[in-house]
């Protein structure tokens, strides 16, 4: 019988292996192909990534939480200090760009490595009668 590289190692911690984006079965190879393409598979233990579907969650999330945050802001800079509109612009376009992609590849890799650790699939309908 042989042994698979991932059944020797300890569990992987899904935050650790999504923040960083590694395999979350072995925690060492890459997860990600491109900026936010997936690989096919782990280079390290060999887990096939079909399974993997994040779909629109991180893209929500990053709306979400970075919608708070920017908009926040704006609105303290503009009720305490009065700011022009062209220092808005300078100031949270490039601000929301830069938060948004960093956040959408840390929440896709976080929300892989969930999937993968609760065994969370496609949800299907009893049709037995």
């Amino acid at each position: 019988m042989t042994m698979n590289k991932a059944d020797e190692t300890a569990p992987v911690n899904p935050l650790r292996a999504g923040v960083t984006g590694r395999c979350p079965r072995c925690g060492e190879g890459r997860l990600f192909s491109g900026f936010l393409r997936l690989a096919e598979s782990c280079d390290h233990c060999g887990l096939d990534y079909r399974f993997a579907d994040a779909g629109d969650g991180p893209a929500v999330f990053v709306i979400l939480i970075i919608g708070f945050v920017v908009v926040g802001l704006a609105l303290w800079l503009e009720v305490s200090t009065g700011a022009p509109l062209w220092l808005h612009a300078v100031l949270w376009v490039p601000l929301t760009l830069i938060l948004s992609l960093v956040a959408l590849r840390l929440l896709k890799g976080q929300l892989i490595a969930l999937q993968y650790r609760n065994k969370a699939a496609e949800g299907r309908l009893d049709t037995a009668e």
